[in-house]
Order: structure tokens, then sequence, then C-alpha cells
């Protein structure tokens, strides 16, 4: 059984990005109970109320905020979204936006009252567009990693390839082989730090997928999807806070063609490329994405 102990690897990331940082920092497992008996986890950092909150993808949990948490140093949260992590997965198996903002918003308004800015990557994005529509009061500024309302399933399909994959791997050494082929532009040290926080071992010295794969769209369902996520565009035709779209520079599921969209949305609205950057932009540039986020709260 290879050992887990998911604040034990923080010397890996300082090391690896040359961090100015302690390998023991001030993070802990939060979590609570939502009003359907649900829970709610979620890491805090620091020691006071929390700046950010930091909203992660599909597949993923809030360890994948690690880097950039440690770099930026400022008091945030990294929400486990429902179905990830630790938290409880929906009965359901419904993983929508707008489902899910109610939940971050019940995190905001529990943990992180006054954060200052919200961070949302890929699903947690379009989540974080749906909060902003649903409780506007809990999202004084909104930076979205790589996404927009523009997503559809050709250009997420390396990501989905991915995701949609086996859920059981014989080894530890097969699910990295897997995680490597898929994930070019990440090193090595840098995935297996994710599987130990994204997957666990079974009894029979297999590995899962932590996250909830029970449900597998339809065609149809998937286009419906599509076609409900499209109605955000009209969230960001609404937004009064200030709005940044973080584009990975190699990644394919943001094209020209949403980037003046949204311009068309929100003229205001800043973009920002980091160059060298796939999908997973706070996993590829760590660093850069975190020195950008520090100046959108200086500014």
């Amino acid at each position: 059984m290879i050992d887990y102990d998911e604040f034990a690897m923080f010397g890996e990331n300082i090391s690896e990005y040359e961090l100015r940082a302690s390998a023991k920092p001030n993070v802990e497992r939060i979590s609570c109970v939502l009003s359907d008996g649900r829970t709610l986890s979620a890491l805090k950092w620091g020691t006071q109320s929390p700046e950010i909150t930091l909203v992660h993808g599909s597949a993923q949990n809030a360890h994948t905020w690690d880097t950039v948490s440690l770099a930026m140093g400022v008091p945030m949260i990294a929400i486990d979204l429902p179905g990830h992590g630790h938290s409880s997965w929906r009965s359901d198996g419904n993983y929508e936006p707008s489902l899910l903002a109610p939940d971050v918003a019940t995190a905001i308004e529990t943990w992180a009252p006054k954060t200052r800015l919200v961070v949302g990557m890929s699903l947690g994005g379009l989540t974080t567009l749906a909060l902003a529509s649903q409780r506007p009061d809990l999202v004084l500024s909104l930076a979205n990693v790589d996404i927009t309302p523009g997503v559809n399933s050709q250009k997420a399909k390396a990501i989905t390839d991915f995701v949609n994959g086996p859920q059981s791997f014989a080894s530890f050494e097969d699910l990295l082989a897997r995680t490597i082929e898929h994930n070019p532009t990440r090193s090595e040290s840098s995935l297996r730090r994710g599987i130990l926080h994204n997957a666990k071992q079974q009894a029979d010295g297999s590995w899962q997928w932590r996250y909830d794969r029970s449900t597998h769209p339809s065609p149809q369902d998937s286009n419906q999807r599509i076609e409900r996520l499209a109605a955000l565009w009209d969230v960001i035709s609404n937004l009064k806070c200030p709005f940044t779209l973080f584009r990975g520079g190699t990644s394919p599921v943001v094209d020209d063609a949403d980037v003046a969209e949204l311009l068309r949305r929100k003229p205001n609205s800043q973009v920002i490329v980091v160059d060298g950057a796939g999908h997973s932009i706070q996993g590829d540039r760590p660093v850069e994405l975190a020195d950008a986020l520090t100046r959108l709260m200086a500014g």
C-alpha cells in the first residue's frame, strides 16, 4: 500500500517551482453539512478570513490549486465541488453548474464572507458564472481559467477522452502512465502528486478515481447541456463585477471566437493568455497564474 498524507507533499511543490514558502503552511481540511445532509469539503489556507475562493474543474479537486496557493501566500479557500475530492456525491449524479452554484455560495457564506475574488477553472468557471447570476452579492470580482460558455464536445475532446477512460487500474504505475500520456504539458512529479490526491488505493492494491463517474450522458443529453451552458453568455452580458479570462496558450478549449464573443458581451473584460499552458493552467503554469492573480488582487 502507498502511504498518503494530503499535507505531506507541499515540499515537492516548493522545490519543483522554486517557491519561497514553508513546507508546512497554515492549511487545514474543513467541512460543513449542507441542508440536504451532504458534506461539502474544502482546504482553508491561512489563518485570516479568506480573500480568494478557488473552484476546480471536472474530475479534479481542491489540491489542484496547491502550487498557486503556496506561491501567493494569502488567505484563501479551495473548494472540493460535490462529487469530487472529499465532498459528498450527489445522489442524482447531476453536476450542472446551476446546481453546484448554491453549494459554492454556502461555502463562501460559511468560510469566506470577505472574499474579494472568485476563481473558477473549467466546470468550476461555469459554476462561478452561475453563482454570479444567482448570488451577485458574493462575487465582487470573477476570474475564469480556460473556459467560456462556448465550450463544446469538440473543443473539450482531449479532456473528456481522459476523464471518461477506465475507472480502475491494476497498479499505481498503470494509472500514472495513462495520466502522463494525456497530460504532455505537465511534469511527472506534479502528475504523481495529483493522482495521490485524486485517486485512492483499494484493499486489493488496485486504484480508483475519487470523483463521481456514475453518469454518462447520452448524445442528446450532451447537446441539451451545451445549450444550457451557452445560456451563460447572457450572465456574462449582465455581469456587474470585473471579469478576467485566463486562456491556456496551447489549449483548444477556448478559441478566438470565444474571446471575440466574450469581448462583445462584456467589452471591459480582461483576457490573459498564459504561454505554454494547456487547459489546466494552475497545473501547467502555476507560478505565472499566481503572479497574475496577485496583480488582479492588487488592482
